[in-house]
Parts: structure tokens; sequence; C-alpha cells
């Protein structure tokens, strides 16, 4: 639904936000599904698989084309992070860090698309709502977090073992001295990291994906008039020099995001605390 249709029916400025913020949902409180970030990051995940697929199957030794070099330019940046962040090795970190940098990287991407543009299109077929940046529901980052924070506790297990694992929790970070201390602090710093890591990619997506829409709302039901001759280049000036950091924005948080996985991972496989 286009902003021109939300002032139309009366529904005004706050309408239009609530509209854009409103995800295609199925069920209540915990058994709720976002299934427009579900598809949609489902097959982001998929362009990434047909990518590499056609990357594998055009393989060239000697002369590369474009976009097998673009690919090992990324590859070589991953690998160089990986490198620089994670101690010993682990062949699961350099993948891993991989397919979170461009899977979250094309997520954050989505938020260059026209804001009316492809809830529109899903209107004409009759679907009420489209949240097409998956990052900006919560439920995402906090969801690829905890994946992280699972991965992270089963190294911790696997490196440290059991007794090792107990131990970083009754002796750090105060020492021997202060257990019920060292408890409290290292189950909040745990507890931390995942909830930063997911906090921190929805936050600044959110708020990016706000703009974009604070931004729309400046014709918002604007007619052929001379008002429309002045706020429509200065919506389309805003626009565009919005676009361009924003693609900043989604490049660092995608990194960001990826190095801390590195780093907590990294975190798991040190053995002397």
């Amino acid at each position: 639904m286009s902003a021109t249709e939300h002032s139309g029916g009366g529904g005004g400025t706050v309408a239009y936000i609530q509209h854009h913020l409103t995800n295609l949902h199925t069920g209540e409180g915990f058994w709720t599904f976002n299934w427009d970030s579900i598809i949609i990051s489902l097959l982001l995940g998929a362009v990434i698989m047909w990518m590499a697929s056609k990357v594998k199957a055009n393989l060239e030794s000697g002369t590369p084309g474009a976009f097998q070099n673009f690919v090992e330019m990324i590859l070589e940046f991953v690998q160089t992070q990986v490198k620089d962040s994670f101690p010993g090795h682990n062949p699961l970190i350099a993948p891993l860090a991989l397919t979170v940098f461009l899977w979250v990287w094309l997520m954050n991407f989505m938020d260059l698309i026209p804001v009316d543009l492809l809830p529109t299109l899903a209107a004409g077929v009759g679907i009420p709502y489209l949240k097409v940046v998956p990052t900006t529901d919560l439920n995402v980052p906090l969801a690829m977090a905890l994946v992280v924070f699972v991965l992270s506790v089963y190294y911790n297990l696997k490196v440290k073992g059991p007794v090792g694992y107990l131990k970083m929790f009754l002796f750090h970070p105060f020492g021997k001295m202060a257990v019920p201390a060292n408890i409290i602090m290292t189950m909040i710093e745990e507890l931390a990291k995942p909830l930063s890591l997911g906090l921190r990619l929805f936050g600044n997506m959110f708020a990016g994906e706000l703009v974009f829409l604070l931004i729309a709302l400046l014709t918002l039901g604007a007619t052929l008039s001379a008002g429309l001759l002045i706020w429509f280049p200065l919506q389309t000036v805003l626009d565009l020099a919005w676009l361009i950091f924003h693609i900043l924005v989604i490049t660092l948080q995608a990194f960001i995001f990826m190095v801390l996985t590195i780093v907590y991972l990294g975190m798991a496989h040190e053995t002397d605390h």
C-alpha cells in the first residue's frame, strides 16, 4: 500500500508507518510466525547457494572472470578476518563467517529497495502486509545470535571440557576468593554476548528503515501542486543521500556481526582464563 493510498484512506502518517513495520504473521505470542521474514531469509539464503554453485561450475584457473574475481576477493577478505581474530584452526569457522557476512548483507540490502515497491506489489496479489527487511524483525537477528551462542557453548565444552567450563564460571574474573560474584558476572557476560550481537544489528537496521519511511512521508498524500514540486525534489535528494550512506551501514553491520561471531567462537577455543 502506497503513501498516497494510506492518506486517502484516512490512515495518515501513523497508519503508514505501522503498516510498513507490521509483519505478515500467523499465531499469537511465542508461536507467532513472521512468514515474510522467514520466506525472504530463506530466499536470500538460496541466492547465496545459487551463487556458490555458479562459481563452482565456472571456475577458471588461468584468467578468471569479473564475477569470480569478486568472489575470490570476498573469500580472501573473510579468511584474513578469521586469521586475525581466531586462535588455532577450526574448519567450520571460515565457512560460517562467510555465510554470516553474505547472508546478513543480503538481508540488510533489502532496505535499499524503495519502501513502497514490494508492499504495493504484494497488496496487488492480496498480501496485506510485507516487511521486506528480515533484520528489522527482532526475531531474525536474535535467532542468528542464538545459533552463535549455542556454538560458543558447544566449543567451550569441547575445548575446555565440562570441568574447565565450570571453572570459568567459578574463578573468572575475580579469582578463587569471589566465587559467587564470579558466577554472576560470568553469566551476565555470557548472556550479554548474544543479546548485544542481535540487538546491535536489529537496532541499526530498524533505525535505517524508519529513516526511509520518514523520508517517504514528505510526499504522503500529495497531489500535483506547487507544494509537490518543492517536496518531491527534496525527498529525492534526501533519499539518495541516505541510500548512499546506508550502503556503508549495511556493509558495516554485516562485517561487525561476522567479526563478533569469529571473536566469540575464538574465545570459546581459548583454554586459559
